[in-house]
């Protein structure tokens, strides 16, 4: 959704708040895309401090299902965030894109609600997600979840400076 921030510059200290749903049903990370299972409307509130100044002041709160980083079970990951940004409007699009370190969620006039979401997604999504502390997993050779059973997989470890009296056997054995 789109915000129009010209009505703001009427006068310093002019002051809005939104309460904006999201429109995005799935969050494109560089790790993959997660769909958002549930959300609450973005809290804004945008204060035109002066000289066409903004704060970008505001609260995120949704669930976004990512796969267990063990497992690869779906995790329902709950993420709450505070957003906090100051704006610069008297900067050229270029100088506003390189201040924000990210994507340019301002476009003109126009905020772009679902991409400062996406901005704020970046920064709080967690490092290691796992379905519960003691997830054993997938097997590495059948590809089990080992949550769910044991495999009838090999698992005995060999010494690995037996490999080469290992190869000698294999090598004389009799067909």
């Amino acid at each position: 959704m789109q915000i129009q921030l010209s009505e703001l510059f009427a006068a310093d200290g002019m002051q809005k708040r939104y309460q904006v749903p999201i429109e995005m049903k799935a969050f494109q990370s560089p790790a993959g895309m997660y769909p958002i299972v549930e959300s609450h409307p973005v809290e804004l509130e945008i204060t035109h401090v002066k000289n066409r100044r903004l704060k970008i002041r505001g609260s995120l709160d949704l669930h976004l299902e990512i796969p267990c980083d063990r497992c690869l079970d779906p995790v329902d990951v709950p993420i709450k965030a505070d957003i906090d940004k100051d704006v610069d409007m008297n900067l050229s699009e270029r100088e506003r894109e390189e201040a924000l370190d990210g994507q340019p969620f301002i476009s003109g006039h126009n905020l772009d609600v679902d991409r400062l979401v996406c901005d704020e997604l970046i920064v709080n999504m967690p490092m290691k997600v796992l379905c519960r502390e003691d997830c054993r997993g997938i097997c590495n050779r059948c590809g089990a979840n080992l949550n769910h059973g044991k495999c009838d997989c090999d698992v005995t470890e060999l010494d690995p400076r037996m490999s080469v009296i290992r190869d000698i056997f294999k090598n004389f054995k009799e067909v």
